[in-house]
């Protein structure tokens, strides 16, 4: 039985710059009176120099956006803070950051290329923009698709440069310095057919442009490229745009490929010459980096590797050398932003270090020296040191009458973190522990499962899933897959509660920060008490 062609419903629109309620009213009032909206794709500026009050409310859950809602990354080093991980993840209730370059998939078929950020003039770009190795990474993971004919929707917030070659003239923007030339190399390459963008404030549709050279090529589709304007704006330019959309692989080739009466000539061929300006810049030798495809059947996308291979399920091969991050970690050991004066043992995979607003002095983190995201990750000579790790920090901590919780949260997070807080032996058991944690968890509405003992990680869940869990150093763990909002300091909440720590006021680690002086001296301390115990130096 041939299923049922489903058209989508979309919005889109330009910069928000933090108005996020003028977008979210204007949203409610459009679906009164048209019906609800698949989703809502917003490129350009989503956060704005004035976002943090009006966003406080987002991220907290006192406000809701009314409609599945994905962001673009940011466009300058100021905004670069509200996006904790670069590979895209939730950001508030309904609203998700995309990550720095991908495709979203949806069940429908529907495929949505995006690249956050602005062109960057050298290697490597910073956290805030995109370079001539991440479209050609991009753009080659893309390719790399069977059947590959376009994709629907490219979602960037910088113009194309010469988009209006060949066609209508944006009235108010200076064509000759506006644009990027990388994204007009990518548009070109991945034949869209909608191309948005955003940042010049205005409102521009150009009229649609071929992807063939008439009577040369096979006929195509065309594509359309349609700048939004600044969201609220007092001039009453176009901000929001909807569109119905029926995805390319489920439509007739005829149909496709009908030519409007208005089309042009393709605005990034060179003058006088039947080549795409894609040609004009050089090939990279550069093996592609993996890109992450969204399951749009799912309210959280699922990440999969971008291997080109459809109707399956994706499982994890031969783990790799580490990826190096997008933009700055906080944890890479060779990081200039790591906090080194806070590392208290090194060993040939991972480190040692105090946590920085610990619950307690004692409070220590083991993180991977490379880039990993997540244990699920990790390859076994790392998972190894890991586990030599937890058997020196319970003989320590079992020394000094205490015994250890473990938690990793691999949710809005860029470099796993694995937080071993010692508990005293007369505070309380692990079946206390774990009562605790379960019961707050049900208050949360939040499904926290006991798991087998010597279970692993990565037996569970693949690479890309969000989850938290548990770890006592009796071996037990309890595990809860992350399907939407998940509260960020729920590790902390359950420890430093009443039935645990008894240090409620220590819950946030921004508020428990103590002086580079005191946090210098607390590891020393730590690092010579340890060191009869220190995993790194045991075989």
């Amino acid at each position: 039985m041939e299923t049922a062609k489903k058209h989508l419903r979309l919005l889109t629109c330009g910069d928000v710059e933090g108005k996020f309620d003028v977008l979210f009213n204007r949203v409610r009032t459009v679906q009164k009176k048209s019906g609800e909206f698949d989703l809502l794709l917003c490129v350009g500026n989503f956060f704005g120099s004035t976002s943090e009050t009006e966003w406080e409310e987002y991220r907290t859950g006192i406000k809701k956006a009314p409609i599945q809602t994905y962001v673009l990354g940011a466009n300058n080093r100021e905004t670069t803070r509200y996006f904790p991980d670069v590979s895209g993840c939730e950001l508030a209730e309904n609203i998700t950051y995309l990550g720095r370059k991908g495709v979203f998939s949806g069940a429908s078929g529907l495929q949505i290329g995006y690249l956050s950020g602005t062109e960057s003039p050298s290697e490597p770009g910073h956290a805030y923009s995109f370079s001539f190795k991440d479209m050609t990474e991009l753009k080659t993971s893309i390719l790399s698709i069977p059947k590959f004919k376009g994709v629907d929707i490219l979602l960037t917030s910088p113009w194309p440069r010469g988009v209006e070659n060949f066609g209508n003239n944006p009235e108010e923007v200076d064509t000759k310095n506006h644009g990027s030339m990388l994204i007009s190399n990518l548009a070109a390459s991945l034949k869209p057919r909608y191309h948005f963008a955003a940042l010049e404030k205005i409102y521009y549709e150009r009229l649609p442009y071929r992807n063939h050279i008439v009577l040369q090529e096979n006929a195509q589709h065309v594509s359309r490229f349609i700048a939004l304007a600044n969201v609220g704006n007092t001039s009453n330019k176009k901000y929001l745009y909807a569109f119905i959309i029926l995805p390319m692989n489920s439509m007739d080739s005829a149909e496709l490929v009908k030519q409007p009466h208005d089309v042009t000539e393709n605005p990034y061929r060179k003058s006088g010459k039947q080549t795409y300006l894609a040609k004009q810049l050089p090939d990279t030798e550069e093996e592609p980096a993996s890109q992450f495809f969204f399951d749009l059947s799912k309210q959280q996308g699922k990440k999969r590797p971008s291997d080109g291979k459809e109707g399956r399920l994706f499982h994890s091969k031969q783990l790799r050398r580490p990826a190096q991050p997008a933009g700055p970690c906080w944890f890479c050991l060779a990081s200039p932003e790591v906090e080194k004066h806070l590392v208290v043992s090194i060993g040939t995979h991972c480190y040692l270090a105090l946590a920085k607003g610990g619950l307690l002095m004692d409070h220590v983190m083991i993180l991977p020296i490379g880039h990993y995201q997540s244990v699920v990750e990790l390859s076994s000579e790392v998972v190894e040191e890991v586990d030599k790790y937890k058997s020196a920090l319970k003989k320590f901590f079992r020394s000094k009458g205490k015994r250890y919780v473990l938690f990793e949260r691999n949710y809005r997070s860029q470099h796993l973190q694995l937080q071993v807080i010692p508990i005293p032996l007369n505070r309380c058991t692990t079946e206390d522990i774990k009562e605790a944690f379960i019961v707050q968890a049900q208050e949360k509405q939040i499904e926290l499962l006991e798991i087998p003992e010597h279970s692993v990680i990565k037996q569970i869940v693949q690479p890309g899933t969000p989850y938290f869990y548990v770890e006592f150093d009796t071996g037990e763990k309890l595990f809860h897959r992350i399907k939407k909002n998940f509260p960020l300091q729920f590790g902390r909440e359950v420890l430093a509660s009443e039935a645990i720590l008894d240090v409620p006021d220590r819950v946030d680690w921004k508020h428990c920060q103590a002086s580079r002086e005191e946090e210098a001296a607390a590891a020393g301390v730590f690092r010579e008490a340890f060191a009869p115990f220190d995993g790194s130096k045991l075989d």
